[in-house]
This record gives C-alpha cells, structure tokens and sequence, in this order.
C-alpha cells in the first residue's frame, strides 16, 4: 500500500529516538522544562525555581530530556546552562504530522467506501 510512514523517520534510530523523546515528554514535569527552555536556555536553578523538587531530582528530570535529543547542556563559565533542541522537536513533529495525513487518507477512503456501499445496486438514488 503507498500509504507508509517515510522511510527517514521510520528507520531503527529514528523509531528509537522517537520513542525516548515521547517518554521524556510524557512527565508533567519535563514538558514544563521543555516549555521554559523554549523561552530561552536556562541553568539548572532556573530550571528548577517553579518545582517543589531538589536539584538532584531536577538534574534526573533533564538527563532523560538529554537522552531524549530534547535538550543539550553547554558550558558558560562555571556554568553549564540548558539548551532546547529544536530540530528534535521538529522529527517529532513530523512524524506527527505524517501520521495525520496518513490516517487522515485512510478515513477520507473508508468514508468513500461506506458511501459506495449505501448506493443502490443499479445506482439510481431515487429507490
């Protein structure tokens, strides 16, 4: 059937880093720090000043998010400050968006499908 996810986004390291940044995108707390990063990268107090959590529980939360691809940690000084992935955001979000038009095909030909078998046999809708 034509209908496949490309090939790109479907490749073993792809299907493996899709599912790490969907697991690390699945805690509250890590989507947060997703969104804070988004505004700009960020030290790990910053990060950690609107959660009732401790550095160490902070620092666990965005070695996942590293693992992930969703963030990178550079050096400043003493300082190591976190920076959002955007292109890892981006494979994400297209194969979200592949799969939308994927399944969005196949429901517009099951919707023909069905209109096709409430058509009379001889096709004439008056009967």
């Amino acid at each position: 059937m034509g209908e496949e996810i490309s090939d790109d986004v479907m490749t073993a390291a792809g299907s493996q880093q899709l599912d790490a940044m969907f697991s690390a995108l699945s805690d509250p707390t890590r989507r947060a720090i997703v969104a804070r990063l988004a505004i700009g990268d960020a030290t790990v107090n910053e990060l950690a000043e609107p959660f009732k959590l401790s550095l160490p529980g902070i620092s666990k939360h965005l070695k996942v998010l590293e693992r992930s691809g969703l963030i990178s940690r550079g050096r400043h000084a003493q300082f190591r400050p976190c920076h959002l992935e955007v292109q890892a955001l981006d494979t994400a979000a297209g194969w979200i968006e592949e799969s939308r038009r994927l399944w969005s095909e196949r429901f517009d030909k099951l919707d023909q499908h069905l209109r096709t078998l409430q058509e009379p046999p001889n096709g004439d809708p008056s009967e």
